[in-house]
């Protein structure tokens, strides 16, 4: 039975405290004991990390950034490992995570090509001053992050605020603790990262994350996950005055107009809501579709719903939901869904245990007759299921996409650029996918309106939310 630990330090912190049981998505059985890291395990990791902030601050930005680049090489060596890691951690399917892990190696390497951009400007106040902005480390940073893409996510925080010389004590999901774990030991021990730099202390978030949230050496927090869960962490923030970076819940439009190529459209909308079953925040879940075209675009979206492989195959297209409770959680929208008046088109179940072998799988799902006012259509589901409600014009298509409490990302499908971009430039939302839905990449920033969040991931912008603003002004 295997247990994660902490790694704080340089090292994995020993068999001591309490443990809570993790369980295999594909099986239901359990795997191994997660630690709970208590308020002393947190002090310890923000003390360490506080101890090595003043020498990595002043690391020249060049030497940073070869540490960066040698964990993504690294990473990229260990990739075997590591996607096993999170297969058996997260049930998804065999296909799926080596992509996640090359992910989270080209954070490391694009971030390790930005250590020396993260400068400030001169400001011109005329011939008697001299003023110049510079961009400073925040000095210790909480990274929070969620179970549906545990190292990407990890990756996408760690390597930006490491960049701009902040150190960082990492809180994973108790549901996937190991590779974060094992990214921080492979970084110290392989890659020259000096210790105490990058530390990871296991836990949940009620005790382990508030405690870290709380603790007055940490100075800026990055958080993805549950609008829930972001609502408690912000009241600490904002008890302490720190900054913090947001990414929350999302119920993402996806537009499709009558000027759509429809075989892309109908691939990219399924890709859209079943990718990683739906555990995704910027998913697009909610499917708009134009009127003149909604019956026969709909018949061949079920169509496609239904050839999408899913269960503990290897070569299956759609893995398991990562946590019992969200599988529950899902399977009650059916319904819910139902009891509303709208109709399962497709899906509206989960596997039967001799077809799932005991895990927690779903079938992707399509509701059709579906009211913007339903639950359905306004709640985030975090599964593999999709609301279609038809629109009559660009204005109604607006109208809908934006009447929600959310706003991380929405997808547009027509050949008709004028039109992309009268109905962008409307949208509610921080990213917009035009023609393939997430299209991008690392290098574009991501991030919320509305209640799904503040503050951005990914990109250049990225640096600017792990760094601190300072203006001097000199009279000659």
């Amino acid at each position: 039975m295997f247990r994660y630990l902490h790694f704080i330090g340089k090292d994995v912190e020993p068999d001591t405290g309490r443990f809570i049981d993790k369980l295999s998505p594909a099986t239901g059985q359990k795997i191994g004991e997660v630690a709970v890291g208590s308020a002393a395990d947190v002090d310890r990791a923000v003390r360490h990390a506080w101890a090595a902030f003043p020498a990595w601050r002043e690391q020249h930005p060049m030497a940073r950034g070869r540490i960066l680049m040698a964990i993504a090489t690294k990473l990229r060596e260990h990739a075997a490992k590591l996607a096993e890691m999170e297969r058996v951690e997260t049930g998804k399917p065999a296909w799926q995570n080596p992509h996640e892990i090359e992910g989270s190696a080209k954070y490391f390497e694009f971030y390790a090509g930005l250590v020396s951009i993260n400068h400030g400007e001169i400001i011109d106040l005329g011939p008697n001053y001299h003023s110049y902005t510079t961009r400073e480390p925040f000095g210790v940073v909480g990274v929070i992050t969620p179970w549906n893409a545990p190292l990407q996510q990890a990756a996408r925080a760690i390597a930006p605020a490491l960049a701009v010389g902040n150190v960082v004590v990492v809180k994973p999901s108790e549901e996937t603790p190991g590779t974060s774990a094992f990214l921080a030991q492979i970084a110290v021990e392989e890659c020259g990262l000096p210790p105490g730099v990058l530390n990871v202390v296991q836990g949940n978030g009620v005790e382990t994350g508030a405690s870290l949230v709380s603790h007055p050496l940490v100075r800026k927090v990055a958080f993805t996950g549950s609008l829930r869960a972001g609502r408690e962490i912000g009241k600490i923030a904002a008890e302490r005055v720190i900054p913090l970076t947001l990414e929350l819940g999302g119920k993402s439009p996806n537009i499709v107009f009558e000027t759509a190529d429809l075989d892309a459209a109908v691939a990219g909308s399924v890709r859209a809501f079943t990718l990683n079953a739906g555990q995704i925040c910027v998913a697009g879940t909610r499917l708009l579709v134009q009127q003149s075209i909604y019956d026969d675009f709909v018949s061949r979206l079920v169509a496609a719903v239904k050839a999408v492989t899913v269960g503990p195959q290897d070569d299956a297209f759609v893995g398991a939901i990562t946590t019992c409770a969200q599988f529950e959680k899902v399977k009650a929208y059916f319904e819910i869904g139902v009891a509303e008046g709208a109709t399962i088109a497709a899906g509206g179940e989960a596997l039967s245990p001799e077809e799932s072998n005991g895990g927690w799988y779903i079938r992707p799902t399509v509701f059709t007759n579906v009211k913007q006012d339903m639950r359905i259509a306004n709640e985030e589901i975090f599964g593999p299921v999709l609301v279609v409600i038809p629109f009559s014009d660009e204005a109604e298509a607006i109208k809908i996409a934006n009447d929600t409490d959310y706003g991380l990302g929405a997808g547009i499908w027509t050949k008709d650029l004028a039109c992309a971009h009268r109905v962008a430039a409307k949208l509610e939302a921080g990213q917009v996918f035009v023609n393939e839905y997430q299209a991008g990449g690392i290098e574009t920033p991501m991030g919320g309106y509305k209640q799904s969040g503040y503050g951005r991931e990914k990109g250049v912008e990225s640096l600017h939310h792990y760094s601190q603003l300072k203006c001097t002004t000199i009279r000659l």
